[in-house]
């Protein structure tokens, strides 16, 4: 989970957006239209029965068609290259280069990597790969000063440079050159050191020699563009989580990290074991059924395959897969062949052992998936990726290749160790008759049309806008808040669905258990998308689920059991960016006729330095009830003036191993999560 969450901006929504609320609010019978940001070329007329937007008349011919010479365009639209121009994307800067020495390393050619944070927050990596040639190009350029200020130009196209590459699209470093403000490059190669440098993808200073060298490879130093990002700096812990992934997958190389600002930090990957340690470490603090993971690989043409799975006593699917070190989030052909020969194997093995009588229908592939740990990397030559982000593998011969290593590797271990495997399916045929009742249950959750008001639950207080981008609904701890909330609110946009008590831990429940519980089968109909398999966000009836809790600890234990259950069973919602947290004050300071709202210490500190300590009366709110419908609304629920943090997930494996530790069975585990950071706490409510 994101360190955990990212605060949203809760007012300054582009120009566009504002225009078309601003559209939307004449429709619905306002008078006036707010044209304070619209764009100047923009007109917008309004009349008693329309409202319309138009562009503004002008000539449109060759004078208006603007070519972008070299990387202009990277700097004119870095959001196309890099996702964003926050904090995902000033570290995916990080990762662009460090990809290019992982290619060398998948060449057979590079070993060590190194990557350090300056103490200024510019980034230097390093490695003994064989360096970026320094010859002349066609071009006229020496060949490393092309690769830097040319997109679309590399050694990854041809076939020959590299037989496997995550990186295909060739605009990786030079979009890093692109995009900082000043980018050194030193090239050990032939027994000379070049080195070149540049300025927001400009060269400043042309190849040159500046010394010998004994060995190989290439040292790159940037410092990110502050007129481009709106964070420059680079989070620790967030390199940590990729390099670590990286070495994971790539058994064998050595990547150090180094932060030299502060007191430093260091940490260094390297793991002989491969995709096997990757596995243990997702797995270690949880019970396993077999001891070590199962390990099996292939080989086709170029296609290479690696699958590492074990499986634990939690009832819980984690499937990572990967090509050419790209996680697949979306999955492909990869992920769907292992699943069709997983499934397979197991219902012949649980027939053959007699744990499924001829009679007995078969075990579905999420009940032979039911606490299953695996990662998949398939390293090939020409990736089919669907889509520009690289998140579904589109080739579909690697399907059957997949399909083919799992079914041999596993039916192979099913054979010689007939314990583990009759542990392993004995879980798969009690997941079935769970997985049975839970369809019963399910049965009762279900909304015939995601229009009739009649089948959604009778404590929920819905609005009256019909489009989901619109609506969003906010889960309020107890009927008191919930009370207040509902008086508080825009009834046209905003439902309330207030929640008795602590929902069931469902890091501890089969999906049975789940629907049996009352508070779960209510959220899972209001909001209509159904849970874990039968999940389709088209059909959420909200935009934005806003979770609001008293800020106290039964208020913080029943946020983090709703998040365990998003994450578990409706983990999209979470992708896809539409679970918020609101953020009520802590503090209301009153003095004379005046009145302010803190929402932490420090803010409330700053604020008695402006407005003195004299004659002011503190309050702090313990619980949403304290507050009245006006103070709710003009705190936490009006879009103009409300703070609320988007939940959002940054590595998929921390997560899954937070909430193991924190809501799943072992003690030990959250004893030491405990007393590593108990020093870490802010804001302690005894």
């Amino acid at each position: 989970m994101d360190k955990n969450l990212n605060e949203i901006e809760n007012s300054n929504e582009n120009s566009n957006e504002n225009l078309n609320e601003n559209v939307n609010e004449t429709l619905n019978g306002t008078e006036s239209v707010n044209t304070e940001n619209v764009p100047e070329n923009i007109e917008i007329h309004v009349d008693a029965a329309n409202a319309q937007v138009d562009a503004v008349e002008g000539e449109y011919d060759a004078n208006q068609i603007q070519i972008l010479e070299g990387l202009e365009a990277v700097r004119l639209r870095p959001g196309m290259y890099i996702g964003s121009t926050s904090e995902r994307g000033l570290h995916h800067l990080v990762y662009e280069v460090v990809d290019n020495s992982i290619d060398e390393a998948l060449a057979g050619f590079c070993t060590e990597i190194s990557v350090t944070i300056e103490s200024d927050n510019s980034i230097t990596v390093t490695d003994n790969g064989r360096g970026i040639p320094v010859d002349m190009h066609e071009s006229g350029k020496p060949a490393v000063e092309v690769v830097l200020t040319v997109l679309h130009a590399g050694g990854k196209f041809g076939g020959e440079g590299y037989k496997v590459s995550g990186g295909l699209h060739g605009v990786g470093v030079s979009v890093v050159n692109a995009l900082s403000k000043s980018m050194t490059v030193e090239v050990k190669r032939d027994g000379k050191i070049y080195q070149i440098a540049f300025s927001r993808g400009n060269t400043v200073t042309p190849l040159h020699e500046i010394g010998t060298a004994e060995n190989t490879g290439t040292k790159v130093h940037f410092m990110p563009d502050d007129e481009i990002f709106t964070v420059t700096n680079f989070n620790y812990d967030t390199l940590k989580y990729r390099l670590r992934e990286l070495a994971f997958l790539n058994s064998g190389i050595k990547i150090t990290l180094t932060d030299k600002r502060g007191e430093g930090r260091e940490n260094v990957f390297h793991f002989e074991g491969g995709i096997r340690s990757f596995v243990e470490h997702l797995n270690r603090k949880k019970t396993k059924l077999n001891d070590k993971p199962i390990y099996f690989n292939g080989r086709r043409d170029d296609a290479v395959v690696e699958i590492a799975l074990q499986y634990n006593d939690s009832y819980q699917e984690n499937i990572f897969s990967y090509v050419n070190n790209i996680n697949t989030e979306e999955g492909g052909t990869h992920l769907s062949g292992f699943k069709v020969a997983l499934t397979r194997v197991a219902n012949d093995f649980a027939r053959r052992l007699n744990l499924l009588k001829n009679a007995d229908s078969t075990l579905s592939g999420e009940d032979v998936r039911e606490g299953l740990t695996c990662v998949i990397s398939v390293k090939l030559h020409n990736p089919q990726f669907e889509g520009q982000t690289k998140t579904k593998l589109g080739n579909s011969e690697i399907r059957s290749l997949v399909s083919a290593v799992t079914a041999e590797g596993l039916s192979e271990f099913f054979e010689e160790n007939p314990a583990v495997t009759k542990q392993i399916l004995d879980k798969a045929v009690m997941a079935a008759r769970a997985r049975e009742a839970a369809r019963k249950a399910r049965e009762l959750t279900r909304r015939k049309n995601a229009l009739e008001v009649s089948s959604l639950p009778g404590k929920l207080a819905d609005c009256s806008v019909k489009n989901p981008d619109e609506a969003e609904i906010y889960l309020v701890e107890g009927d008191s808040a919930g009370g207040s909330a509902k008086q508080g609110r825009d009834r046209r946009f905003q439902a309330i669905l207030p929640l008795r008590g602590k929902i069931l831990n469902v890091e501890k429940a089969r999906l049975d258990k789940i629907f049996a519980n009352a508070e779960i089968r209510t959220m899972i109909t209001a909001f209509g998308t159904g849970i874990s398999e039968d999940f389709d966000l088209s059909k959420r009836r909200y935009g934005k689920i806003i979770i609001m809790t008293d800020a106290d600890v039964d208020g913080a234990h029943i946020r983090t059991l709703l998040l365990t259950f998003f994450y578990r069973y409706m983990k999209p919602l979470i992708e896809h960016g539409h679970v918020f947290i609101a953020q009520p004050p802590l503090y209301q300071i009153r003095k004379g006729k005046s009145h302010w709202y803190t929402y932490s210490d420090d803010e409330l500190t700053k604020k008695l330095d402006e407005v003195g300590r004299d004659g002011a009366t503190i309050q702090r709110y313990k619980g949403l009830g304290e507050m009245n419908p006006e103070q709710l609304w003009e705190t936490t629920m009006d879009p103009a003036g409300r703070t609320m943090l988007r939940v959002e997930i940054e590595d998929a494996a921390e997560a899954d191993e937070l909430f193991t530790i924190l809501m799943g069975d072992q003690v030990a585990p959250r004893r030491q999560f405990i007393e590593e950071n108990a020093l870490l706490v802010k804001n302690l409510d005894i």
